[in-house]
């Protein structure tokens, strides 16, 4: 099975839109807060070890509305692992478990000193490797 993070959201006032429900908008900052947990949970993409992982590309299906009093959280889970990318499958799932959110993001291993993509570095592809079994 799958190495899947979940991660609790607290939606903020300003997540609002007019319509009374998150913002779209909002929903990037959540699956950013899942991505941050899952890459901590397993221990990679550390800015002070001077590789990162970057998000070149998100394809997101906004398929239901989340209402300021809803409780929500991200789950996060590797869907792929390439030379230089990762590629993870995201959800924004309400309380009673309805997926409000899908997003499927890319991202590449990234030299923060030499400021390019490189190869996803052994240790992360171990672990993430791990997780998507």
């Amino acid at each position: 099975m799958a190495f899947v993070v979940r991660t609790a959201v607290q939606k903020r006032f300003c997540d609002i839109d007019p319509f009374r429900h998150v913002n779209n908008t909002a929903q990037y900052a959540y699956l950013d807060l899942g991505k941050t947990e899952f890459f901590a949970r397993l221990g990679v993409g550390s800015v002070a070890r001077g590789t990162s992982a970057v998000t070149v590309s998100a394809h997101t299906d906004f398929m239901s509305q989340i209402r300021f009093e809803d409780e929500v959280s991200v789950e996060t889970e590797v869907e792929a692992i390439g030379h230089k990318s990762i590629t993870l499958a995201q959800r924004i799932v309400r309380g009673d478990g309805e997926v409000c959110t899908r997003c499927r993001a890319v991202m590449v291993a990234f030299d923060v000193a030499a400021q390019m993509s490189v190869e996803v570095p052994a240790a992360w592809r171990e672990a993430l490797a791990a997780a998507a079994e």
